[in-house]
């Protein structure tokens, strides 16, 4: 009996999910000693949970504000996004605060933001109690969609800008998007603390490129606190409440979602009119399925139950969506009796880098496929393609945002679905012109994207070629003006700006070809070296021919490895056949016997290159996709 009441206890936890840690730690305990400790620690348990649901009427739409935090990367938005919770008394105040709105293994492995969180915050100005929903942002290029989809929830941003740093480029792009969307802008200048802080610098540069006033600024050092209440001041001062009214009927966007194993699809909502509470049945915009709502809340920063959201509030929302394909990031909520216009939605991402992507054993297939389909519900930026490789099996075209989003989707499948998967080089998608009229009829359009080398037509049925391009910012010290133009004109770029930003800081704009810019120009940046040369097909075809040529094993007759391009071989390895020593047992004699045996065997030779087939190991195959460092 006890040992019921115990498992039923865990399982009532694990569904309930404790919405403080803190309470986790302090009443399992209890579970551990005897059914008089059970039945205390169900009642503490509930007494906790009943204590911690916040009222939600107590925060009309004019005492609301939505603000994300937007920067470069690490100039310091998630270690402020701690202190803000910990000021409002959101968590504890400990030594132990650090990134705590980095919930995922990848980002406290590499130190930076992959995923935007959220977190609502009561903070008392002026005697009225304040709701702050804050949004915690990437600052990676590779996940500004994360950005710009936590804008549509918000009404103003905190854009933090390093003291040392000053504006670099994501500083840049993230400004534009948050322009784009009309929001109030709040420029922040951290780390004035460090030795070789210049934050009278940092505000000259906001109010050269951005044309934001100097005496807008907030200087603050998010490390030691100094500063950072008057953040939460100004929020409540400078950023409008959310356009929104309970008395209109309920219109919720559905703005990030991440899948639970027990719950199903926990979907974060923005409220835009009316107000919704466990028991309604509501309706989406985007499957036309009705759902009754079994939780709605808040998160500060894990999930607390409240009775009701209602307009202008953000929160989380439970409704029994079981299937990955049911939830629909930029979805329309509302009720099921009471339909309304859909919100337009989000912009489609654009993926910049394609690679294939393989179970390392065909029986994961299904596997796999559940795993990919339930991460894409968290990352909707990621596209997927069906795909299938005679040497690999079944498997996926993905695409990304860009090399690192490839590498935090691939480590993220490992850690958190336990699959092991191959991985395929980076590509970026082509297009092709057309010029067979059987072609375009097959097709069904002149124009067509290739995302596959494999599917590349021959250039004898295409007009031309189109490769992508993007509009790259640099933003460097302009010691180094003369090198970093040598390095992009290796790229092919075409320059389009170049303005200073200050005394000695050069702001400047290209035209980049995707292909020469997503594997190591960054790298080749910082290194300022002057980068490969621009015809790279040679050399590439040579190494792969030299690596296919080590790890291909040897058969009975003489395997030729070629690189071509169209139809032209660019490179040429030999792997050498075995040889049997056909004249082990001839002993002296005459030496027509000898030729007669040596004859035969090569005329046996010559008929296995016409029939032999070579079957190429998964391993050699994967080991010429690796990347290799240039000897």
């Amino acid at each position: 009996m006890f040992a019921l009441m115990k498992r039923a206890l865990w399982l009532a936890v694990s569904l309930k999910r404790s919405y403080h840690a803190g309470i986790f730690s302090s009443l399992s305990l209890g579970l551990e000693k005897s059914p008089g400790h059970c039945v205390t620690f169900l009642r503490r348990f509930c007494s906790e949970t009943r204590k911690d649901t916040v009222d939600m009427s107590l925060f009309p739409v004019e005492n609301i504000r939505n603000f994300s935090i937007i920067a470069h990367v690490d100039h310091g938005k998630s270690t402020l996004a701690d202190r803000l919770l910990e000021i409002t008394g959101t968590i504890a105040k400990t030594d132990h605060n650090k990134q705590v709105l980095d919930k995922l293994q990848v980002e406290r492995e590499r130190g930076i933001t992959v995923k935007a969180q959220t977190a609502s915050l009561v903070y008392n100005h002026k005697g009225t109690n304040y709701l702050l929903n804050l949004i915690d942002t990437p600052g990676h290029v590779d996940f500004s969609y994360e950005v710009s989809r936590s804008l549509s929830a918000c009404q103003g941003v905190l854009l933090v800008v390093d003291a040392n740093e000053g504006i670099q480029a994501q500083t840049v792009a993230n400004f534009y998007l948050a322009f784009e969307a009309q929001l109030s802008i709040i420029p922040v200048i951290n780390k004035i603390d460090l030795k070789n802080a210049d934050p009278e610098r940092v505000e000259n540069q906001i109010e050269t490129v951005f044309d934001i006033p100097k005496d807008d600024c907030i200087r603050i050092s998010a490390k030691l606190g100094t500063n950072v209440e008057r953040i939460l001041q100004e929020v409540i001062e400078r950023i409008p409440p959310p356009s929104a009214s309970t008395q209109d009927p309920l219109k919720a966007l559905v703005f990030d979602s991440t899948f639970d194993h027990f719950r199903g699809v926990i979907a974060n909502i923005a409220l835009l009119g009316g107000e919704v509470r466990k028991g309604q049945r509501i309706a989406s915009a985007h499957t036309k399925k009705v759902y009754e709502v079994n939780e709605v809340g808040i998160l500060k920063p894990n999930e607390q139950p409240t009775h009701k959201l209602y307009a202008g509030q953000v929160g989380y929302l439970i409704a029994g969506m079981k299937e990955v394909k049911e939830a629909q990031i930029g979805d329309t909520i509302y009720l099921h009796n009471q339909p309304v216009e859909p919100l337009p939605g989000f912009k489609a991402a654009k993926p910049m880098v394609f690679a294939g992507m393989y179970p390392v054993d065909q029986s994961e297939y299904s596997n796999l496929k559940s795993a990919v389909e339930k991460l894409t519900l968290n990352d909707s930026s990621v596209s997927v393609h069906r795909d299938s490789s005679l040497a690999l099996g079944a498997g996926w075209r993905l695409g990304f945002l860009g090399l690192l989003h490839m590498e935090v989707f691939n480590q993220r499948l490992e850690q958190e679905y336990n699959t092991s998967v191959i991985l395929t080089a980076p590509t970026v998608p082509y297009k092709a012109v057309l010029s067979s009229a059987k072609l375009i009829k097959e097709h069904g359009e002149e124009v067509i994207t290739i995302i596959n080398p494999d599917k590349f037509p021959d250039k004898s049925v295409v007009a031309e070629y189109l490769e992508p391009t993007v509009l790259g910012t640099i933003i460097a010290p302009d010691e180094y003006i003369g090198k970093i133009i040598s390095l992009c004109q290796t790229r092919r770029a075409i320059q389009k700006d170049l303005v200073y930003i200050d005394d000695h800081r050069v702001m400047m704009k290209y035209f980049f070809p995707l292909n020469e810019i997503v594997v190591d120009f960054y790298d080749a940046l910082k290194s300022l070296s002057s980068g490969y040369a621009r015809d790279k097909a040679y050399t590439v075809g040579k190494a792969l021919c030299e690596r296919l040529k080590d790890v291909i094993p040897r058969q009975l007759f003489e395997i030729a490895i070629q690189a071509v391009v169209g139809k032209k071989v660019i490179a040429r390895e030999t792997v050498k056949a075995f040889r049997k020593n056909v004249l082990a047992k001839c002993y002296g004699g005459d030496i027509t016997r000898k030729m007669k045996l040596l004859k035969q065997q090569a005329e046996g030779k010559k008929k296995l290159r016409k029939i032999g087939n070579i079957e190429v190991p998964k391993d050699a195959f994967i080991s010429v996709l690796k990347r290799q460092t240039d000897k």
